[in-house]
Formats: C-alpha cells, structure tokens, sequence
C-alpha cells in the first residue's frame, strides 16, 4: 500500500507525483477543450440563432442587374426563371454603394461581395473595383403598387440590422443606425403584419428617391408612418413624405394599418 504523503507536493520539489500530475494533465486538457467548443460558439452562434449572417472575409461572386432607385440593388434571376430577387448593395463601413456601381446603371453584371443576411433579406457588400459589365439589362423591374397604408415599426439601417451587427436595432444601435444612413446605407422600416410576420419596407420619398437625412430623428424609435407601398420584384417600398412620420409611443410599434 502506497503511503498518503507520496501524493502530497510542493513546489520546491523537482517533479509532481505521478498522481498529481495526471490530474493535472486530464484538467488543463478538459479546460483546453471547453475554451475551444466555447470559441466556435461565440463565433458561430451570433450569425445563426436569430438567421443573421455575415460572411465577413468571404468574397463570392454574383451575377446580376443593376437598379439604382430608390437605392442601389442587384437584381438576381431566381433559379428556373420563377420570379427576381433583389439584394440591396451597400459599400465598406457606414457607407452605401451608389458610388460604387451607378455608372453600371440598367446593366447586367457580375460583381464580388461580402454577405449579409437575415432569413430571406439578403444585402451584399460590394467589394471596389469588382464590378464588370456584361451587357444591357433584359427587362425593367416588375413594379406593383398595393395601395396607400398606415405602418408601424422601426426604422434601421438595413446593412447592420440583416446581420453585420448584434443588436442590429433599438436604443443601443441608434448611433451607429444614424452614421450608418448617414453614410448612404439604405434605411428601412422594421415592422410586423397581423399575422406576426416580419416585414422590411425601403423608404423612399413621393419622387421615388431614397430617405436618409431627412429621417435621422425617427432612427431607432417606434414610429408610425403613412404611405404608398409598392413591391419591387421581391422587394417593398413606402413612399413617404418625412413629414407624415409620428412617433409613437414606447411599445407602440407593430403591425399595419
């Protein structure tokens, strides 16, 4: 029978007994493990439990039509021809893309771009200089107007909120919100329908020109606001005078009507 003191150490001795060191080999082996299951969930982890993405460092290459009103998009043929998606395209930083890809107007191209998603809303950031024409575009956008409504959100800045930043809206985002459409980053209404479905409306002004400036105030704020809406291929916009924008009060946002 081994003697209890053979297990005892201090550290003046030269080496650890052998049971001592296998404890403590098994525990910094397990506390090695548990940082690196801890480091892929906090990578992985922000981008999916809530569907948001950001490829950041991923380039892919899209193919697509350039439309520039009410802001800068990529029009991409869905598969088998069964209808068009449009991805709003926004530049590096707090920036939009406008500069980047308006002298590619109504053409077909393909481009570089970074990612960024929220379940079905998609915007790409457009890696400068990526940009190739590859001939004039096949058709203008498919534009169905849905009449005059009364609609109830927020309004966030569509680059961060689809999945660059966590939280991407409310009172924490809203200086980063307002810099961001500040910067040319198109803004959109955040709001809910009667059934709880989520929905994202790009706000343009009466003349079909996007809203930025003029709606600082209301960033990250509920809001109600009175407008057209229409359906741009896959994509909605409210047309709106800023001056039809009230606030509401706190939890007062949701839903149409």
């Amino acid at each position: 029978m081994s003697d209890a003191r053979d297990d005892f150490y201090v550290g003046y001795l030269p080496s650890a007994p052998a049971p001592v060191a296998r404890a403590v080999r098994a525990a910094v082996a397990a506390l090695f493990l548990g940082v690196a299951c801890v480091a892929v969930l906090l990578a992985t982890a922000p981008s999916r439990l809530d569907g948001r993405l950001f490829e950041y460092g991923t380039l892919r290459e899209f193919s697509g039509e350039i439309l520039l009103d009410p802001q800068p998009t990529l029009a991409v043929t869905r598969p088998g021809g069964a209808g068009v998606s449009r991805y709003l395209l926004v530049g590096a930083g707090k920036h939009g893309a406008r500069e980047l890809v308006e002298r590619f107007a109504n053409q077909r191209v393909t481009l570089r771009a970074q990612l960024i998603s929220r379940g079905p809303e998609t915007a790409l950031e457009v890696e400068p200089g990526s940009v190739t024409a590859e001939g004039a575009s096949a058709a203008p956008a498919e534009v169905t107007s849905l009449g005059v409504m009364a609609l109830r959100g927020e309004i966030v800045d569509s680059k961060c909120h689809f999945g660059v930043m966590n939280p991407g809206e409310g009172k924490a985002h809203k200086d980063c919100a307002i810099r961001c459409i500040s910067g040319g980053a198109p803004a959109v209404l955040r709001t809910r329908d009667h059934a709880g479905v989520t929905r994202y409306f790009l706000l343009a002004g009466p003349d079909g020109r996007a809203l930025s400036r003029e709606i600082l105030e209301f960033v990250a704020e509920p809001v109600e606001i009175l407008g057209s809406v229409e359906r741009h291929d896959s994509m909605y916009v409210l047309r709106a005078d800023p001056r039809a924008i009230r606030r509401l009060s706190e939890g007062g946002a949701g839903g149409e009507s």
